[in-house]
């Protein structure tokens, strides 16, 4: 088992079953929380984290920390995964067939437990009418669950940019949702 205090790039690089495990464990929720929110189908969302960690499986060898951070390298998978299955709207069939298996049957529990990922689904339509800038502070930190630090490292820009970005972004949508801003 590996010590809890090894960084994303650190697993990354470790290149063994363990690490890869640990690296998986962290982020699973937040990938698949990214996933649920935007296709609003808990099978889907499964279906393309899964195939976003194969991914990042298959490709670990070729990420470098020097490019960026191994979280955004890891939603950036995330996004292309996404975007594809939009275009194509054939994420479940390529995902099994690459790897081998079969659709996994998700029960009751499990697609609640997914759903309940977004549970603030109205709010989550509103951000996606917020400008560019706005919404996607807004889903790193809010949704993807991000610290400011690590979405101005991607952004390369200042923490307080982010901040304000997001202040902005969610008191619009307080606004819309009647709430005060």
């Amino acid at each position: 088992m590996l010590a809890t205090h090894q960084t994303d790039e650190e697993l990354l690089a470790a290149g063994g079953p363990d690490a890869f495990d640990a690296f998986y464990r962290r982020h699973v929720t937040s990938i698949l929380r990214y996933f649920v929110t935007r296709t609003r189908d808990a099978e889907l969302a499964a279906d393309l984290t899964a195939e976003t960690f194969a991914a990042a499986l298959a490709g670990r060898a070729r990420y470098r920390p020097e490019a960026g951070a191994a979280v955004g390298w890891l939603f950036g998978i995330a996004a292309k995964k996404l975007a594809f299955a939009q275009r194509r709207g054939y994420a479940e069939r390529r995902a099994r067939r690459r790897l081998g298996m079969e659709r996994i049957d998700l029960h009751d529990e499990d697609l609640e437990r997914i759903a309940a990922l977004d549970e603030h689904g109205r709010a989550t339509v509103l951000v996606e009418h917020l400008p560019e800038p706005q919404r996607s502070a807004i889903s790193a930190h809010v949704l993807d669950e991000r610290s400011y630090e690590d979405i101005a490292r991607d952004l390369d820009t200042s923490e307080a940019v982010v901040r304000q970005r997001v202040s902005r972004g969610l008191a619009r949508v307080r606004t819309r949702l009647g709430g005060r801003r």
